[in-house]
């Protein structure tokens, strides 16, 4: 087990505990009147855009002490799939399921998030976008209602779970935008 510090999540403290309200808002003012379907089908196009002709040294670094590397965001961008996939699943199969919270950090820092391959991440990304969408572009109203109970933030219907990851993808795009921007200086 790594006893390294977890890398800081830019929205990892906003959701834990009383503050998911601040969370919850902040990913719903960065995804504001935009179709949250239509910013998920940017998002892989959008991330390799920001990859591109990025060398591997600098993808594996951190634009500060104890913040994430290119890698390791494109990495949590595609557990993050997973997870969403997961309990979007379990609310459709499930309604009122409940749902487990989980600490990115310590996802990143378990699962060496900093030893990924960030062409591998975003194959994972791409396959898991594509196969979320083609079922969350096929449901109804009835089923885009149903919800799961998240352990931090409540009731969440999956019509809610959208929106959140399309805030989500945002946020990411300007933090890898960013990051670039100072891994390359």
């Amino acid at each position: 087990m790594s006893t390294a510090q977890p890398a800081a999540h830019p929205t990892a403290q906003a959701a834990a505990g009383p503050t998911a309200s601040a969370y919850i808002a902040r990913l719903h003012g960065m995804l504001g009147d935009r179709d949250p379907i239509a910013v998920m089908e940017e998002q892989i196009g959008a991330l390799a855009r920001i990859g591109e002709g990025v060398p591997d040294a600098a993808l594996r670094r951190s634009e500060a002490p104890g913040k994430w590397s290119m890698v390791e965001v494109v990495q949590h961008l595609a557990d993050t799939e997973l997870v969403y996939g997961y309990r979007v699943r379990m609310s459709l199969a499930t309604p009122g399921v409940s749902i487990q919270a989980y600490d990115q950090d310590i996802w990143a820092r378990e699962l060496r998030y900093r030893d990924a391959s960030f062409e591998d991440a975003m194959e994972q990304m791409r396959v898991m976008r594509r196969i979320n969408l083609r079922l969350l572009k096929s449901l109804d109203d009835e089923a885009l209602d149903r919800y799961g109970m998240h352990a931090e933030r409540g009731r969440e219907s999956v019509r809610q779970v959208i929106r959140l990851i399309g805030g989500h993808d945002l946020v990411h795009r300007e933090q890898l935008a960013r990051i670039r921007k100072a891994v390359l200086s």
